[in-house]
C-alpha cells in the first residue's frame, strides 16, 4: 500500500499528472470532488467549504469554530480514503496530513512562469495580464492555505520527496517518474510499518470526533496522541469536570487501553462560534 500526494502549481498539469498515475499505477484518483463528498456527508455544509478550500480564510472565517470543524472533517475524509489501499491524492495538504506515514511519496509540480501564463491564457481565453493575476492568486491562495492550517511554506521544496518540472514533461513521463520513486521506496516494511501508523491516527481522528462532536465535551485545540492504545490528551478546558468528561468519553472508544491527561484548566476560555 502506498499514499501518493501531488501538490501543484495552477498550470503545472497536476491533475493531468495525478490521474496518469492512477492509471499507471492501478491507484484510485481522489481529487477534490472526491474529498468534498465525503466531508459533505459527515453534515458540514458545502457553503462552509467553500470559505476554506485551499485558501486561507478571511478575517471572521479563521476565528470561528467552522475552520477547526473544516480542518477535522478534511483529516477524516483524507483519513478514509487511505484506509481504503493505494491513492493518489491532489492538494488540500494531504502532504503535511500524511508527512509520518513511511508509505508516503510527496510529489510537487511546478513549470516555468511563461509557460504557466500561456497554458492559463489558452485555458481561460484572457490576456496575459488576466493570466498573471490568476496565477499569482491561485499561488497566494494555497501558500495561504497552507501556511494558516499547517504552518507549512507550500513554497519550500523540503516538503517533498520529488518535485517535478513540467514544463517540457508529459504527464504520462511525469507519472512514470513518480512510478519509479514509488518503487524504490515503499516496500513490505514500510507497508506494514505504515498500516500501524494510519491506524493510530485514525484512532486519535476517532477520539477527537467522540470527544468534541459525539458528546459536545468543550475541549479546545484537542489532540490525542496514540502508541500502541494508549492515548494521550493536549488541549484547552475551562473546567476540571470537563477534562473528566473527555477522559471518560475516551475510554468507551474501542480499542483504547488507557487515557492520560495533559489538557490545560484555563477559566473563562472560548472561541467565537
Amino acid at each position: 500500500m502506498a499514499i501518493i500526494t501531488v501538490s501543484r502549481e495552477l498550470a503545472a498539469l497536476g491533475d493531468e499528472t495525478a490521474h496518469e498515475l492512477a492509471k499507471l499505477l492501478d491507484y484510485r484518483f481522489v481529487d477534490k470532488q472526491s474529498l468534498e463528498d465525503r466531508i459533505k456527508s459527515y453534515g458540514f455544509a458545502e457553503k462552509k467549504i467553500e470559505k476554506f478550500d485551499e485558501r486561507k480564510p478571511s478575517f471572521w472565517a479563521s476565528l470561528s469554530q467552522d475552520r477547526d470543524d473544516y480542518l477535522h472533517f478534511l483529516k477524516a475524509a483524507m483519513y478514509e480514503e487511505a484506509a481504503s489501499g493505494n491513492c493518489v491524492l491532489i492538494g488540500r495538504g494531504a502532504f503535511v496530513i500524511f508527512k509520518d506515514l513511511p508509505n508516503l511519496i510527496s510529489v510537487k509540480l511546478v513549470a516555468p512562469k511563461e509557460i504557466r501564463l500561456e497554458r492559463v491564457k489558452s485555458y481561460f481565453h484572457c490576456d496575459e495580464k488576466r493570466a498573471r493575476q490568476i496565477i499569482e492568486q491561485s499561488d497566494h491562495d494555497r501558500d495561504g492555505f497552507h501556511k494558516y492550517f499547517f504552518d507549512k511554506d507550500w513554497f519550500e521544496s523540503e516538503h517533498y520527496h520529488m518535485t517535478l518540472n513540467t514544463g517540457s514533461l508529459h504527464p504520462n513521463t511525469a507519472a512514470s517518474l513518480i512510478k519509479e520513486l514509488k518503487d524504490m521506496m515503499v516496500s513490505k516494511e514500510t507497508e506494514n510499518l505504515s498500516r500501524i501508523a494510519l491506524s493510530e491516527l485514525s484512532l486519535a481522528h476517532k477520539i477527537v470526533n467522540h470527544v468534541l462532536y459525539e458528546k459536545s465535551i468543550p475541549v479546545h485545540f484537542l489532540d490525542a496522541a496514540v502508541s500502541n492504545g494508549s492515548v494521550v490528551l493536549h488541549g484547552v478546558a475551562n473546567s476540571q469536570s470537563s477534562v473528566e468528561a473527555a477522559v471518560a468519553a475516551v475510554k468507551e472508544v474501542p480499542e483504547v487501553k488507557s487515557v492520560q491527561s495533559e489538557i490545560q484548566v484555563v477559566q473563562e476560555y472560548s472561541v467565537m462560534p
